[in-house]
């Protein structure tokens, strides 16, 4: 483990982490509940090789407290995104989303706890769909090597469902 507090900057906590990754020869960095901000030179080290999940349907809601910020802007459906890291935080071609209503009595744990049931089925699928090579990043955006249609995924599922 690399323990961001032994060192000093970002910099050499990035060194740290990239010299302890490299004998591994990683394909694929899956960040989920990662918490630190990376810099633009890690992020393009690992550029289409590091992915993370984020609680809203990006672009919309990027950062902190995601789910209160959902239920105070009165939108009706939220959910959350598996997509490729990229140096500006909660942003890079995304790969699946997973839709979520949020109901009038939501509160932000209740909000959570239902997109946190989609985070489980989406984020392997992501995985899935990479390790297959079921999909390639072009520019900005992911394109899929078929059509792709998965029962979870960019829908609006029942309450409750």
């Amino acid at each position: 483990m690399v323990d961001h507090k032994q060192y000093r900057d970002r910099p050499s906590f990035e060194a740290a982490l990239n010299e302890a990754l490299a004998p591994f020869a990683p394909e694929l960095i899956c960040l989920a509940g990662f918490m630190r901000i990376l810099t633009e030179d890690f992020t393009n080290h690992w550029r289409d090789r590091m992915i993370n999940i984020h609680p809203s349907l990006l672009p919309a809601f990027r950062g902190l407290h995601t789910h209160e910020r959902a239920i105070e802007s009165g939108v009706r459906v939220s959910g959350c995104t598996v997509h490729y890291v990229r140096p500006e935080m909660d942003d890079g071609p995304i790969i699946i989303q997973a839709a979520a209503p949020v109901l009038p009595d939501d509160t932000p744990d209740t909000l959570a706890a239902r997109i946190l049931e989609l985070e489980h089925k989406i984020y392997p699928e992501a995985v899935r769909l990479i390790a297959l090579s079921k999909i390639r990043v072009e520019g900005q955006r992911v394109v899929f090597a078929e059509p792709y249609d998965h029962p979870g995924a960019l829908i609006n599922p029942e309450p409750g469902a």
